[in-house]
């Protein structure tokens, strides 16, 4: 009996291990693919590019906002709330907020489809361009938020590789769509550069119908082992559908309040940084958007590729969490939320430090060599990390049911952000705003760690200790890429794109196997690995 707690905490890390990879996986494979169509998509609109690529902007930056609404934080809720059910064996529970989430799903994409689609002339900033391409987006509408919840329902059963799959085939649909129809219309038949891109938009769709079809195969491939638990469920909860919808929407408030927080910052920039910077720096309203643009468009852009890493973590450790909650099994929250911050560390410092690293081709690859882009997006790579254990910690509280809590903490950190805001930009300047981000969220997650710690007694020895060795070798990483790049640039154009290619894969490569040798030689990973690191130790012979 004395040896079942550590089994469970074995079988809970290894669920979110494998959830964690499964999510990490599907993530970085989809924004992979969603950058490179860019290079032969800009190609084949030729000298129509700038506008074709205005209007792509103009068009998604409206749907997002109605994807948000459409959605309105039901999926993550869906899965902590099934997540709930299951843990008191209440699986037929679970499976009836699936049903009826699905009506309102279904619901709100008519709604917000309708929506968008009229209002598309009143929203279209003027342009008649743009009516038919924001129309395109209208369809995705019908489909992605029955798509959501479907991930959010098997994400509530630790079930993460349904929604790592349906998201990969989701993009590879949607480029595959996006490039044929881009390709035909403009070098094909010639055809107006409008038309071209309301197809690229309309891909949304086709890509989220081949995500639903894969969600909709694995659900009827797992519906009969699901009708087992159901069948043989507790059955002592009587609640109502309208009780369950509300209490659905409760829980969807604080996912869409604090799933928008970096967002949200963002926005504080978008409103204050020109009038701010105008105070300090003497320049047009040209100059300031030039300046805005570095990290509010372009870093912004590519550090979210590695925020997106601690965004799967965040998903999969909200359903484990709140089952463990449930349960009142405290040893194992505690556990959880350790091997949850380790493996944040693990995977989140490298990855930062080491786009901080190869900043500078980076860059260039992506808009050309520009000396201040390229310090512009190093420091926006140290302040990911901070993004990111913002996101994690705000997900596990949520988990945790502290709702509240982890609103008030991102209000104080929101407030802090614009308190500091100015003179961040006094001192700093073009970096002023991502500064006041840090330390606004830094504030944030200090509290919300403080609250877990003081709840559950966390092992803060033990994760001072991780933080460090793995910064320490994350460090040497850094210096050794750097050290390799001033070589190569010897010999290399730093402001040719091609030639910044080969850096970034020679110094990442390098940086990456150095990386990996020192975790394994210290033995780091062990405690989160376990056996699964041994043996590769064994097979590379590192002693």
């Amino acid at each position: 009996m004395a040896k079942q707690p550590e089994e469970k905490t074995t079988t809970s890390k290894e669920k979110m291990l494998r959830g964690s990879a499964w999510m990490t996986a599907g993530s970085m494979f989809s924004r992979i693919l969603g950058a490179l169509y860019v290079i032969p998509w800009m190609m084949w609109f030729g000298r129509d590019r700038g506008q074709a690529n205005a209007l792509f902007a103009i068009g998604y930056n409206i749907y997002s906002i109605f994807l948000i609404i459409s959605t309105a934080g039901i999926p993550g809720a869906v899965a902590k709330q099934v997540s709930h059910y299951n843990a008191m064996n209440e699986y037929k529970t679970g499976r009836k907020l699936f049903r009826s989430g699905l009506y309102l799903m279904v619901f709100m994409g008519v709604i917000s489809a309708a929506a968008l689609y009229l209002l598309a002339p009143w929203i279209s900033t003027g342009d008649k361009d743009a009516i038919p391409v924001i129309r395109s987006l209208a369809w995705p509408l019908l489909v992605i938020p029955m798509m959501s919840l479907f991930r959010g329902f098997f994400q509530g059963y630790q079930d993460m590789a349904p929604s790592a799959v349906s998201q990969f085939i989701e993009q590879v649909a949607r480029v595959i769509y996006m490039l044929a129809t881009a390709y035909w219309i403009m070098q094909v038949v010639h055809g107006s550069y409008v038309t071209a891109v309301a197809h690229s938009t309309f891909a949304a769709f086709i890509g989220a119908v081949a995500s639903l079809l894969v969600l909709a195969w694995y659900y009827l491939r797992k519906r009969k082992e699901w009708d087992v638990l159901a069948d043989n469920s507790a059955d002592t909860l009587d609640i109502s559908t309208r009780d369950m919808l509300m209490e659905m929407v409760r829980q969807a408030i604080p996912f869409i309040i604090l799933d928008a927080g970096i967002t949200i910052f963002q926005l504080v920039d978008q409103y204050t940084f020109f009038n701010m910077i105008d105070d300090f720096v003497v320049g047009t309203r040209a100059t300031f958007n030039t300046l805005y643009s570095l990290f509010a468009f372009n870093a912004n852009k590519l550090i979210m590729i590695i925020v997106s890493l601690a965004a799967s973590m965040a998903i999969t450790s909200i359903p484990l969490l709140s089952e463990a909650y449930t349960k009142r099994d405290f040893r194992d929250v505690r556990d959880q939320v350790d091997n949850t911050i380790e493996l944040f560390f693990f995977i989140m410092i490298p990855s930062a430090i080491g786009m901080a690293a190869v900043a500078k081709p980076l860059y260039t690859i992506f808009y050309g060599y520009d000396f201040t882009g390229t310090l512009v997006l190093e420091f926006s790579s140290y302040t990911s990390i901070v993004l990111g254990l913002f996101t994690v910690l705000a997900a596990m509280l949520q988990g945790l049911y502290q709702n509240r809590l982890a609103i008030a903490y991102f209000v104080v950190g929101l407030v802090v952000k614009i308190v500091v805001q100015y003179p961040m930009i006094y001192l700093f300047k073009v970096f002023g705003p991502l500064m006041a981000t840090a330390i606004g969220f830094m504030v944030a997650s200090y509290l919300m760690i403080n609250t877990m710690n003081n709840m559950f007694h966390l092992k803060v020895a033990e994760l001072i200790k991780f933080f460090s060795e793995t910064l320490l070798f994350a460090l040497v990483m850094y210096a050794v890429c750097i050290g390799l790049q001033q070589v190569l640039y010897l010999f290399l154009n730093p402001a040719s794109r091609v030639q910044s290619m080969l850096v970034i894969v020679l110094v990442a490569g390098v940086g990456a196997t150095l990386y990996g040798y020192l975790v394994l030689k210290s033995r780091l990973g062990d405690q989160l690995l376990g056996s699964r690191i041994a043996g590769l130790r064994r097979r590379l012979r590192i002693k």
